[in-house]
C-alpha cells in the first residue's frame, strides 16, 4: 500500500506524520498496527459538515507544515476544513487513478484552486488531469510511485523454495503474472497464450499470483474455469502471497498483460528483480518498460501478439539476461523509493518556504 510505504519513508527521515483515514479501513488497521499517529474518520459520500468542523479544529490546534492527500475525493473534506481553520499551509494531492468525469465546474474550480501542487504518478495520469480538471499543467508534477529496491533485490532473494513448493524443477521455464482478479488485468490473454505455448514447448510452467477483491470472486472462478477448459495442467493459481520478492525470483519471465494501467507497481517490482518482461502497450506501462531494452511490448488485448513476444524470450536466454539487467538498472535510476522520497521532501521544503 503506497500510502503506508510513503509514511514509513518519511518517518525514517524523522519527519513527523499523522494519518487521516477512513475508520476501520484496511489502511486504518495496518497503520494502527505500525503505531502511526491516526485520526480515523467515519465518512461516506462527499459532504460531511461535522467532520469538516472536526478536521478544521485538528488543523488549527496542530502544528502541521503541509497536508498531502492521496485521493481527490478527500478534497471535499480538506479544502473546507483548511478554510475554516484559516490555514494557509500547502496542500498537495497525488492522483493515482484517472477519471472519466470532467470536473471544471465552479465547485471543482474552488476545490482545485486551493491545491498548491499535484503529483501525477504517470504521464497518462497527468494527461487525464489536464483533460478533466481545472488545474494548470505547470502545477502538475510527474512523480512515479517508488519501490524498496533493497527488499526487491535478486542478489538477496532465493526463489528455489517457491519452485520446490510448486514442484517446479530447475529446467522448467516459469512465466508468471501478478494481479488481483478483476476484468481488464489480462488474465484471459495470459491463459490463451499459455494454452498455445504449451502445444509447442514441454518445459513451461505458468504462475497466476493474486486474489480477488471483494465482489470479484465470480470473475476469479470464471478465470479458473477457463484454465480447466484449456486443460492447463502446467498452470498454478498461487492465491495471495506475502512473499512477493521470492515468488518473482522463482519466475524466469514476467508477464504484464493489463488492458489499462495508471502505473503498474507489480511490473516495477518484477523489473527490480531483474525479470525480463512482456507487457501490454497500455499507457501507464509506457513510463516503465522500454520495448526492446527491458521488455517486449505487445498490442493490448491481443493474445496472439502476446504469444509471439513471449516466444522471443522463451527461445533466447541471452535476451532474458540482457532485459533483466537493463530492467533493474532502470528501476534503480527512476523508481527507487529513497530517491522518490528525496524528491518529495525537496518539493515540500520549497513550498513551505514559499508559504512562510
Amino acid at each position: 500500500m503506497i500510502t503506508i510505504t510513503s509514511i514509513q519513508q518519511l518517518l525514517k527521515r524523522d519527519v513527523k506524520v499523522e494519518l487521516i483515514c477512513s475508520a476501520e479501513s484496511r489502511i486504518h488497521i495496518e497503520a494502527n498496527n505500525m503505531g502511526i499517529m491516526l485520526h480515523p474518520i467515519k465518512a461516506s459520500g462527499y459532504f460531511h459538515p461535522v467532520n469538516i468542523i472536526r478536521l478544521s479544529l485538528l488543523i488549527r490546534n496542530s502544528n502541521y507544515s503541509i497536508v498531502h492527500s492521496q485521493a481527490s475525493k478527500d478534497l471535499w473534506l480538506l479544502v473546507p476544513a483548511l478554510f475554516l481553520a484559516n490555514s494557509k499551509i500547502p496542500l498537495f494531492l497525488t492522483k493515482h487513478v484517472g477519471s472519466f468525469i470532467v470536473k471544471k465546474d465552479l465547485f471543482h474550480k474552488l476545490l482545485y484552486k486551493r491545491i498548491n501542487l499535484l503529483f501525477a504518478i504517470s504521464t497518462a495520469i497527468k494527461k487525464n488531469l489536464i483533460e478533466t480538471t481545472p488545474v494548470k499543467p505547470n502545477n502538475i508534477i510527474n512523480l512515479p510511485n517508488g519501490i524498496d529496491t533493497i527488499r526487491f533485490d535478486p542478489e538477496k532473494t532465493d526463489g528455489r523454495k517457491v519452485r520446490e513448493e510448486f514442484k517446479i524443477n530447475q529446467e522448467e521455464i516459469v512465466l508468471g503474472m501478478l494481479a488481483r482478479f478483476t476484468p481488464g488485468k489480462g488474465h484471459e490473454e495470459f491463459l490463451w497464450a499459455a494454452k498455445e505455448l504449451s502445444k509447442e514447448y514441454s518445459n513451461l510452467k505458468f504462475l497466476v499470483v493474486g486474489e480477488p477483491s471483494r465482489g470479484e470472486s465470480d470473475y476469479a472462478e470464471k478465470i479458473k474455469q477457463l484454465a480447466i477448459e484449456y486443460e492447463l495442467n502446467n498452470l498454478i493459481f498461487t492465491g495471495y502471497r506475502g512473499d512477493i520478492p521470492e515468488v518473482l525470483s522463482a519466475m524466469d519471465i514476467f508477464v504484464f498483460p493489463s488492458h489499462s494501467e495508471s502505473f503498474g507497481i507489480a511490473l516495477v517490482e518484477a523489473m527490480a528483480m531483474k525479470k525480463p518482461s512482456v507487457c501490454s502497450g497500455a499507457e501507464g506501462v509506457l513510463d516503465i518498460a522500454i520495448d526492446g531494452e527491458t521488455s517486449y511490448l505487445f498490442e493490448k488485448k491481443n493474445a496472439a501478439d502476446l504469444k509471439t513476444k513471449l516466444k522471443l524470450l522463451i527461445e533466447s536466454k541471452e535476451k532474458q539476461n540482457e532485459f533483466g539487467e537493463n530492467a533493474r538498472k532502470r528501476v534503480i535510476e527512476n523508481f527507487d523509493i529513497e530517491s522518490v522520497t528525496d524528491k518529495v521532501l525537496k518539493i515540500y521544503q520549497d513550498e513551505i518556504s514559499r508559504a512562510s
